[in-house]
Order: structure tokens, then sequence, then C-alpha cells
């Protein structure tokens, strides 16, 4: 991981967190002073932020932080489970030899990180996993779409994996996702994902408040 990325992973926890609320400025001279570094690697970092949607450019006011709402949160991950879904239900229909070995192993590596507890190993693995259902679908505009949601999502979705028994839980619904795809089930792929990727109830509660936790720790 290059420096670049270490800092962005900083900087988005601390949007994820509250503690650099939105509409903060993001001055890359106080960035560097903060971390030690030159500007150059923090300019890398907040402009990958800027890929994700956290962080937006402003005229005269430079990178600025641009994290969501609750409720647009929440709407965010609605239609991020559609986008899901809609590739599941593709990829059961279209998988291809080549996929097929992919999507198998990016499950065994999620199996892998689960089985270490590593909440972060398991996020790559986790971005991954679902890349290639992305790609699985064989609609070049679905990929794109659902790809930079999945960015502007994923300090979030990160988050979630830390919650208690998430990782397994997690891995169980990745499991039931692959058998619906290579059995050729749109219709239990699309719910299966879905249902994995949707945070609503309980689920969003728990976010909130692992959001809230860690700002409370800061």
């Amino acid at each position: 991981m290059s420096q670049a990325q270490r800092l962005r992973r900083v900087i988005e926890e601390d949007i994820v967190a509250g503690r650099l609320a939105a509409g903060s400025r993001l001055d890359e001279v106080q960035l560097a002073e903060r971390f030690g570094v030159s500007r150059t690697p923090i300019r890398e970092a907040l402009l990958q932020l800027a890929v994700t949607g956290l962080v937006e450019t402003k005229p005269r006011r430079g990178a600025v932080v641009s994290a969501p709402a609750p409720d647009l949160l929440l709407a965010m991950f609605e239609t991020m489970a559609e986008l899901e879904a809609a590739c599941g239900r593709f990829a059961a229909r279209r998988l291809v030899q080549a996929d097929e070995a992919a999507l198998r192993a990016a499950l065994a590596a999620c199996a892998t990180a689960a089985a270490s507890g590593d909440t972060e190993t398991y996020y790559e693995e986790n971005h991954t996993f679902h890349t290639v259902i992305y790609r699985a679908s064989r609609n070049a505009f679905l990929y794109e779409q659902a790809y930079n949601l999945h960015r502007r999502l994923a300090p979030y979705r990160r988050l979630q994996l830390r919650a208690r028994h998430r990782l397994g839980q997690s891995l169980a619904e990745h499991e039931a996702v692959v058998a619906a795809i290579l059995v050729g089930d749109e219709a239990a792929a699309a719910e299966r994902l879905r249902g994995h990727v949707l945070v609503q109830g309980d689920r969003f509660t728990d976010l909130m408040m692992s959001l809230r936790a860690i700002g409370d720790a800061a």
C-alpha cells in the first residue's frame, strides 16, 4: 500500500467518524504538517477521496468534506443493493468459465480472511469479490455504476465489518450468493445480493452506533 493510500484511509476514517465534518476545508499544508509528509501524497490522497465522493473541490475553497447525512446514506445503500441485485441476476445468466474461476477464487480468499478475523484484509477481499460479480454481469455500464457507488460507500461498508459476528455472516451470505450464481438461479442471486448489501432496521442502527462510537472515542 502506498503512502497516499495509507493517508487516504486515515482521512477517510476521520470523515466517517465525524471528526472532519461535512463542509470542512481540507488544507493540504495543514494535513502535510499533521502527518509529517510532503504535500504530494496528501494531494494524491485527496484525489482518491474525491473519486469516492467523500471529498469535493469547491471554487476558492479547494478540497472540502462532503460526507452524506444519514438519510442520504440510507438512500445510497438502497441504490447499491438494487445495483448489486442486477449484477447478480446478470452474472447468473451470463456466467462464463473465466468469471466462474475468479468468483470461486474470490470466495476462497474471503474465507481465508474471515478465518483470520482480520477485518481490513477481509474488506479488501470483499471488495474483490463484489468487483468480480460486477464484471460477471457482462454489462459495462452497470459495472461502472456499481463500482463507482461501491467506492463511494467504501468507508461505511468497511466499518460495517467491524460489527460483532459480521465477518462470519458476510461470508455465509457470500457463499449463498455464489451458490445461486453457479446454478444460474437469477432470482435467488439477485435477492441474496440485495439482502447482503441493504442496510435497514437493526443493521442501519448498528452502523449509526458504530459511527457515533468512533466519534465519542476521538
